[in-house]
């Protein structure tokens, strides 16, 4: 299915070099960011207070957030816990705190809040040690999702390809993770779920556009590798267009209508869409090129019959 077709190939090759120097400064720029400055944790990883509340009736979360705001926890995580009638309180570590009466004081400010009468249902305490290693657990995730998919084109393609398409990838998810460390927005578990998300939508852009480039070098013997590359991502347009529209179609409507719940994961999926789909065409490609890649590597030397000696 096709939106529209190019008929001539655009030089995306000729250009290859400006692409990455961009992709380079914004990788240094992002690195820079989370070294110096870091990433905001939730209280997933830092460790906290989670506290579980039930009302009658379906309640509004923003005149929560302020009554707890004005109560003393202006740090405070409000949002709905499996329907509009429950509520997922979620405060982190503070040093001065009495973490026993932490559960106490949460429920009479829920109670003197407008609204129907709350019941709190239950307060557990999460030790920074347990946050420690649900990082280290995600960390590792993320560690053995790039191994798997190295493993997956090197054994598909080439270790070209392979290379290629890690270092774009990881280029992608260092972008996402710079960004949440130069605002400083929370980083959670969904958002950690989100980087791995975006980790195996960008790859499959490029097993598209490297599917496409082998194709192509076994058909077109007339073309040379940056030919064959253009060739290939320019015949894939549509096709992107298609994919990547329909889904920031998605994402954008939990971005401006999902609540605080959904806006950091669909935040960090809007720019791993944007950034993979720049990364697949414009840093991979070009990378593949000057490792080296060649149409002997899969288009097999014909051979020619010898004819039978009587």
């Amino acid at each position: 299915m096709e939106f529209f077709r190019i008929k001539k190939d655009i030089p995306f090759m000729r250009h290859a070099v400006v692409f990455n120097v961009i992709s380079l400064v914004t990788f240094i720029a992002a690195v820079g960011f989370l070294i110096f400055r870091g990433l905001n944790l939730s209280v997933e990883f830092t460790g906290g207070t989670l506290i579980e509340a039930g009302y009658t009736e379906t309640v509004q979360l923003e005149p929560l957030r302020q009554a707890l705001a004005a109560g003393g926890y202006p740090d405070a995580q409000v949002q709905n816990f499996g329907s509009a009638r429950d509520v997922l309180i979620r405060l982190s570590n503070r040093g001065d705190a009495d973490t026993s009466r932490i559960g106490e004081r949460v429920k009479e400010i829920l109670q003197k809040a407008d609204g129907p009468r709350a019941e709190v249902r239950r307060v557990e305490f999460v030790g920074p040690q347990v946050g420690k290693e649900l990082l280290n657990d995600g960390l590792m995730a993320l560690l053995l999702v790039v191994i798997g998919i190295m493993l997956y084109l090197a054994l598909r393609f080439e270790w070209r390809f392979a290379v290629s398409a890690i270092l774009a990838n990881l280029h992608d998810v260092t972008i996402i993770l710079g960004f949440f460390a130069c605002f400083q927005w929370e980083f959670s578990l969904p958002v950690l779920a989100a980087v791995l998300a975006v980790l195996g939508y960008s790859v499959n852009e490029s097993v598209v556009v490297f599917d496409r480039v082998r194709e192509t070098f076994r058909k077109r013997r007339d073309m040379k590798t940056p030919e064959v590359l253009n060739h290939a991502i320019t015949s894939t347009i549509s096709r992107t267009v298609i994919t990547h529209g329909s889904t920031q179609v998605v994402v954008l409507s939990m971005l401006l209508f999902g609540g605080e719940t959904l806006h950091y994961f669909a935040l960090a999926l809007t720019i791993g869409i944007c950034f993979g789909i720049y990364s697949s065409v414009l840093v991979a490609s070009p990378l593949v090129m000057w490792l080296g890649v060649s149409r002997e590597q899969f288009a097999k030397a014909k051979t020619q019959k010898q004819e039978a000696v009587v």
